[in-house]
């Protein structure tokens, strides 16, 4: 549907209004899609996102610094998300043995377990993002890159 029926408004502007909006509303429904996914498995999607770069360092341990700089959403409380995943026991803490102001974490079997089953919700499946083909996918990607290109 377009964003005018979506949002009820015929006219903007301009298209660069038009597209802000368009981002901003398509940003939040693909949030709202990806909360349907992932709320049969207890989890958020920064939860999710910790879970994944956790298992892409696996076995190595992490800090909660590297976690921040990886995240998706940079405002998210990491060390909070962390409270989350040890009370669920999908990762450890542990004060690192060489520095001891650092807190290693590191994912769990049943971290890395519970991913593997969620692996089919990685990549837009389920999200909207499948309706468009590889290339559209392709330009759509550097779009966004440009879009954040002088910040």
């Amino acid at each position: 549907m377009k964003i005018e029926e979506e949002i009820k408004q015929q006219h903007f502007k301009s298209e660069y209004q038009k597209a802000y909006i368009n981002l901003l509303y398509t940003s939040g429904w693909l949030q709202m899609a990806q909360h349907k996914l992932f709320k049969p498995f207890g989890l958020t999607l920064p939860q999710f996102n910790i879970l994944r770069i956790l298992r892409g360092q696996h076995p190595k341990p992490v800090t909660v610094s590297l976690l921040i700089e990886r995240m998706l959403d940079k405002t998210s409380n990491a060390s909070r998300i962390v409270d989350k995943l040890e009370a669920k026991e999908l990762v450890t803490r542990k004060q690192c043995p060489n520095d001891r102001r650092t807190v290693d974490v590191l994912i769990t079997q049943k971290g890395l377990d519970l991913l593997q089953e969620m692996d089919m919700c990685e990549g837009g499946t389920g999200t909207g993002v499948k309706n468009l083909t590889e290339q559209e996918a392709q330009q759509l990607n550097g779009l966004l890159d440009k879009i954040r290109a002088n910040n």
